[in-house]
């Protein structure tokens, strides 16, 4: 697995302006696709799913190809992920269909309002919602939008990592790393 904090450092925004590049002109056409758009990221690649008017998810995938958007709103996913992997200031404006329980959606939407270039705890969020940290971590894991609601963003208590995606350690936290990393730039 590439270190991608190590690769982040040297890399800088032209890597990622390359990545933009390679969403809009770099297609695969072998089969049939669960995505209806994949973008390369440095490191990692990220699957949509929508149909015309909303979007279903996104999900990390490892390192490859990205592929052509299949449809209009693909497309403009694609151009804002791309964006992000650009200039993590860029504002998401996508549709994204209404999913999860009303406990979920209350963590993302307190997820969504944490700004770029900071962090919370889990333990900070479940206070605001009278919850526990287990329950928001959790509701993390099942955020279907990473990147556009930044669950990368949540922490553990003193800092540590914790969680991402529903994973413990691996490529996954590897992508969690890079995020905060190119966050912080």
């Amino acid at each position: 697995a590439e270190d991608l904090a190590g690769q982040q450092a040297g890399a800088g925004r032209s890597q990622a302006g390359a990545a933009r590049q390679g969403i809009l002109s770099a297609m695969s056409t072998a089969g049939p696709s669960p995505w209806q758009a994949v973008i390369a990221a440095p490191g990692f690649r990220l699957g949509v799913r929508c149909d015309e008017g909303t979007l279903h998810g996104i999900v990390f995938l490892p390192p490859g190809p990205a592929q052509a958007p299949a449809n209009a709103l693909a497309a403009e996913a694609a151009r804002q992920l791309a964006a992000y992997l650009t200039d993590p200031e860029h504002a998401f404006a996508l549709p994204l269909l209404p999913v999860g329980t009303p406990f979920q959606r209350r963590v993302w939407r307190e997820i969504a309002a944490i700004p770029v270039h900071q962090t919370r705890s889990y333990g900070d969020i479940a206070r605001e919602l009278c919850s526990a940290a287990r329950a928001v971590g959790q509701a993390c894991g099942r955020n279907p939008y990473p990147v556009v609601v930044p669950c990368h963003r949540v922490l553990a208590a003193a800092g540590g990592l914790g969680g991402f995606a529903r994973q413990r350690d691996g490529h996954l936290l590897d992508v969690k790393r890079w995020l905060l990393a190119h966050e912080a730039r």
